[in-house]
């Protein structure tokens, strides 16, 4: 039987911080495209950072919930933020900051969590825990929703860019992936790992493409931003 209470502290200290990054990182599209000369986003409602305008009800709810009550990877998604590429002023360089806004906004939200955590010592006793924990996850969560959006294969955000500095031919053809990405990286990250076991060979993708950047880019960002002493 599910523990009723531990399954709402789970939520509490990831759903939470999981909603706060995937909302702030789609607005962050609709804010670029807008700043670029696409008003897409905001004739239909989505230039906002209410989450309930990006929620997805199976990426944003579904998904996590049913990982998290497994104790499995949180894994989730937003509604992607609409927007007209041929309205930009620039396509090219439009493309690429339109894209780049949102992992640029969930490694900047990382920053904040990390600043956020010498507030720490002056929370009440009673929440101090549970403030701190919601700290730590909104930095791993927005560290790795970085990394994952910027692996160059579209119709991530990384894979836009480098449709954007690719030459026209090789942009044309890797822009053909658009359709078929997220599932050939999804297919990676939960077939890959139990047929690699079943013949003895380590193919956990998630912790050669996810792990590792992000624990260097946490690195990175603590040496800078986090506590001395």
């Amino acid at each position: 039987m599910t523990d009723i209470p531990n399954l709402i502290y789970g939520l509490s200290i990831w759903a939470l911080p999981l909603l706060f990054a995937v909302t702030l990182h789609e607005a962050a599209h609709g804010y670029a495209a807008l700043a670029m000369g696409d008003d897409t986003a905001r004739r239909m409602g989505r230039l906002s950072l209410n989450p309930l305008r990006h929620i997805d009800p199976v990426g944003t709810i579904l998904v996590p919930g049913v990982l998290l009550a497994m104790g499995g990877m949180l894994f989730g998604w937003a509604k992607p933020v609409p927007v007209n590429f041929g309205k930009l002023r620039n396509l090219r360089l439009g493309m690429i900051l339109v894209a780049a806004a949102g992992p640029a906004t969930n490694i900047l939200l990382a920053i904040v969590a990390i600043l956020l955590v010498r507030l720490v010592p002056y929370v009440p006793q009673e929440g101090r825990a549970w403030f701190f924990v919601n700290l730590d996850n909104l930095i791993f969560i927005n560290l790795l929703l970085a990394v994952f959006n910027l692996i160059p294969l579209p119709p991530l955000d990384g894979g836009r860019v480098l449709v954007g500095l690719l030459p026209r031919a090789l942009a044309w053809r890797v822009a053909r992936l658009e359709n078929f990405g997220l599932l050939i990286l999804l297919a990676g990250m939960f077939m890959l790992p139990p047929l690699g076991r079943a013949v003895g060979i380590d193919l956990d993708i998630f912790q050669w493409i996810f792990r590792v950047p992000v624990d260097w880019l946490a690195g990175l960002v603590m040496q800078g931003f986090g506590p001395r002493g």
